[in-house]
Parts: structure tokens; sequence; C-alpha cells
């Protein structure tokens, strides 16, 4: 009985001491400071949600050139990929039998003149006469019958004359016709551009309506992007869309020109236009584009604030009194004003944007960093 009273009394002894050895109450943990690092304080912003397709880029104005004479190629002028001006020469045809009916048009062009002088030489004669006849039948030295004779001539000479005039215009058109021909043996860009596709050779039989060269203007461009039927309504000519070339890594702006409202009831879309205009862009280059839809509120971050920790995402807050502690949060898509965060962050916190590699969960900020 003495032994097990003198275990208990050492026992006690034990407790006393050890309780008196404890960490006073209410004396904070030292916590660990964190410095190097750049603040910013949340505020919701408006992001514009997009509706984002793709297509390709064509030119504006795409000419297809053909002959308007059946001939033999005698002269290509031009190579694909060459850039062309309005009018310039692209290729010439045989023209030795155009060049005939040109000179057989000139020839009786002259012949209707020369008629129409002597016709004219005609008139004035009989005009002259008839009033020499006039003067007479008036002095009673002429019947009436006399003078209608003179009459009669003067007045057929006036018609002749008419008629030579009318031959000589036809003369004339028809010179003009063959001139025309003679210029449809010389085939030319009908706008300026380059040339994107030649499809005839020296010595190859040239075919009215037939395709020769495709002309593309190489100074303004559109894009043609399908959309789905749910924004049929919502779009309309000048609205701007940005666009993203991958190829070249160029971001610019567009503007819709032209909104096709007929569906294509296969791929349930329509049409959309879009001009662009940019240096170094050419036909063919794939195209993104973003079609503005409706503005909201929401918060953003700097991607770089935004970190990940396996399979966790976070962002390090700062609280008013400095201590800084990683708060998981979700985030949405990329905006130009910086990443969506749909949860786990409000307005007016403050966050680590810069320098996140220096933050320790359940640090405190040093004098200087504290907002």
């Amino acid at each position: 009985m003495k032994r097990l009273m003198s275990m208990a009394c050492v026992l006690l002894a034990c407790l006393a001491g050890c309780k008196g050895g404890g960490e006073p109450h209410g004396v904070e943990l030292e916590r660990p400071v964190v410095s190097g690092v750049q603040l910013s304080t949340l505020a919701p912003v408006t992001i514009t949600e997009y509706y984002e397709t793709s297509g390709t880029i064509k030119p504006r104005t795409s000419s297809l050139v053909a002959a308007r004479l059946m001939a033999t190629v005698t002269a290509v002028l031009v190579k694909e990929g060459e850039t062309v001006k309005a009018g310039q020469p692209l290729l010439t045809l045989d023209n030795r039998d155009v060049v005939q009916k040109v000179k057989g048009a000139t020839a009786g062009v002259r012949e209707a003149e020369n008629a129409m002088e002597s016709t004219r030489q005609n008139m004035a004669l009989a005009e002259i006469t008839y009033s020499r006849y006039k003067n007479m039948y008036d002095a009673k030295a002429l019947s009436r019958q006399e003078l209608d004779q003179v009459e009669t001539q003067r007045k057929v000479a006036s018609l002749e004359f008419d008629r030579v005039t009318q031959m000589v215009n036809r003369a004339r058109a028809g010179l003009d016709e063959a001139l025309v021909f003679q210029d449809f043996t010389t085939v030319v860009a009908p706008v300026a551009g380059v040339v994107s596709n030649k499809r005839i050779e020296l010595g190859s039989m040239a075919v009215p309506g037939m395709p020769l060269f495709t002309v593309e203007d190489a100074g303004a461009f559109r894009l043609e992007v399908n959309v789905n039927e749910t924004m049929a309504g919502k779009l309309h000519p000048g609205l701007a869309v940005p666009v993203e070339i991958p190829a070249t890594d160029q971001r610019f702006v567009g503007q819709i020109s032209d909104v096709v409202p007929t569906v294509d009831p296969g791929s349930r879309s329509f049409l959309v236009k879009i001009d662009i205009a940019n240096p170094g862009l050419q036909s063919g280059l794939y195209v993104k584009a973003k079609i503005p839809m409706a503005e909201r509120s929401a918060i953003v971050v700097a991607p770089r604030a935004v970190v990940a920790k396996g399979q966790l995402t976070g962002v390090y807050v700062a609280d008013e009194k400095g201590v800084v502690r990683y708060r998981l949060v979700r985030t949405g898509r990329q905006y130009d004003q910086g990443l969506e965060v749909v949860s786990g962050l409000q307005g007016n916190e403050t966050i680590i944007t810069d320098g996140v590699s220096q933050a320790i969960d359940g640090g405190v900020l040093g004098k200087e960093q504290k907002p």
C-alpha cells in the first residue's frame, strides 16, 4: 500500500512540472514574412462573350478572265503570282483576219464619205437651180410644170444626201465594230491584282467564255464564316469582329460586310462575310473569328496569378491583416481583360499577381508589401 501511494505522488509531481513548461495562453505563432510580390485589388469588370468560328481568307474581288474571240494564242505575257494593273495585257490572239476586216471597213467608210460629198454637191446644185427657176417663174418666164420639175429634182437630191449620210453612219459603225474586235485580240486584266491561276498556254485555241486567267484583288480581302442558326437575327453589317491568323500570328479587327440570312439545312448555319485589311494577307489562309454576342460582369485575374498545385488551382489572397492564404478557385475562359474566375473569389479582395513563387500559405506580408 505504501508503495502505491509513493508512485502516485511521483506521478502528480511529474504532471505539475509538465504543465508549467507549456506555451502561455494567448501568444500568437510567428509567421514567415512574404516579400518581393505585387498585389492587386480585384473589382468586377465587363467582359464580352464571343461566338467563335473559323474560315478561309478570300479576295473581295476575284475575276475570271476569258476571251471574246475564237483564235490561237500567239503570246502569254504574264505568269501565276504576278501582280498586274487594270488594263494590262495578259495575252494576245492571232489577229490576221480581224486586221483585214478593219482594212475593209476603213475602205468602206472612205467610199461612203466620198459618195456623201458627191451627193452634197448635187444637192447644192439643185438648190441653186431651183432658186433661179423660181425667180424666172415669178417673172412669168416659166410655166408651173417646169418649176415643179426643178423642185422635184431638189427634193430627190436632198433625199439622196440623207440616204448616203445613213450609209456613211453604217460604214463608220462597221469600222468601230471591227476595231472593237481587234481590241479583243489582246486580253487585258479587268482589275488590278495578282494572277492566281493561268489556264492557257502558247499555241492553244482560246474559246469565247472559256476562263483563261483568274485575277484576284490583292488589296482587299474578306473572310467567309459559317455561323450557327441560333445567331440568326443578331448580326448586322458594320459589327466589329476580332480575327486571328494562326499561321502568321496576326491579330486584328475585321468588320461584317454582309449577312446571308439563308440557313443551310445540312449544317444548320448561315454565311457571314467579314471584310479584313491588314499587311501581309493572302487568300487561302485559315482564320479564327470571334463574333461579339453579349456583355456581362465577371471577376478576372492575370493568368500568372493562378497557381496550380497538383490537381488543384488557386490564388494567394491577402486579408486586411496581411496574412496570405492559398485559396482554391475555379477558372473559366480567357478574355482580353484576363482569366475569368468562376468561383472562389469576390470583388474587393487583394491577391498576389506577381512574384507568386515567393508567396507562402500562412505567411504574412512585410510592412512594405501590405495593401
